[in-house]
């Protein structure tokens, strides 16, 4: 299914689709794309972010043994490398000043957040005060080392210029980016460690969706299925609105 024109439609109706979207990712992360002693929870708040999507850890398992196994398997055997041919930047520039010592004050329950999923919605590039705080969301995410994939499903604007992958790597790198004006939509996948890699797809209305890397450790990461989940989501939205977006033909 491609990508349909979502600025064709008033914020609300992609609202309702936006929550069936993260509903379909989650369950398909739970259904057995996550390994066993990680789960994914949709819009839970966390270190005072409101992510659409949570990737957390189980407290009682060891990360380096697969349950039911009966053996120790390392992360790395589960998780896929990363993949060197989306590597569009990466910056060395916070290396030294991420290795200073720090306190880590963290909930008694264990659950610890790695990873968290973004999907733009119209409100986030509503006013300069809404864009600045996503980006500076994603800066203090990607500070504590938390990987991030976000989606963006909205054609650059005044105020991003580059989308909003953009204004998060100017502000970590000092560095202009700006999608291809043929496929101004982008996708980007940030894995976070003493070096910030970020993995960037730029697509178009009309174009598939590419599965996106979600890194859950340094260099280890499962491949969330954006297409087939956006599929999900597309077909239950109410049939007035999906003839809007998509002519009867099925042709953007």
């Amino acid at each position: 299914m491609p990508m349909h024109d979502w600025t064709k439609v008033e914020a609300g109706i992609f609202h309702a689709f936006h929550h069936r979207w993260i509903t379909a990712i989650s369950d398909t992360l739970n259904a057995g794309v996550l390994p066993p002693y990680m789960y994914a929870m949709p819009e839970q708040v966390a270190g005072g972010f409101g992510p659409d999507v949570l990737t957390l850890q189980e407290p009682d398992d060891d990360p380096d043994e697969t349950p039911g196994s009966g053996g120790a398997a390392t992360t790395t055997r589960i998780l896929q490398p990363r993949p060197v041919s989306k590597i569009t930047a990466q910056t060395e520039a916070e290396f030294y000043r991420r290795k200073k010592s720090a306190i880590a004050i963290r909930h008694v329950s264990g659950d610890r957040v790695v990873a968290m999923i973004e999907i733009v919605s119209p409100g986030n590039k509503a006013s300069k005060n809404a864009v600045r705080a996503v980006v500076n969301k994603a800066c203090e995410l990607l500070e504590a080392r938390i990987h991030l994939l976000i989606v963006d499903p909205f054609p650059p604007g005044p105020r991003d210029p580059g989308g909003v992958h953009g204004l998060i790597w100017d502000e970590v790198t000092d560095t202009e980016f700006r999608p291809p004006t043929d496929k101004p939509l982008t996708l980007v996948a940030y894995e976070s460690d003493l070096i910030t890699r970020a993995y960037v797809e730029t697509i178009a209305v009309g174009d598939k969706l590419p599965d996106m890397p979600l890194f859950l450790e340094p260099d280890g990461c499962i491949w969330v299925p954006l297409e087939t989940t956006y599929t999900t989501a597309f077909e239950v939205q109410p049939r007035r609105w999906r003839e809007v977006l998509q002519p009867p033909s099925g042709n953007l």
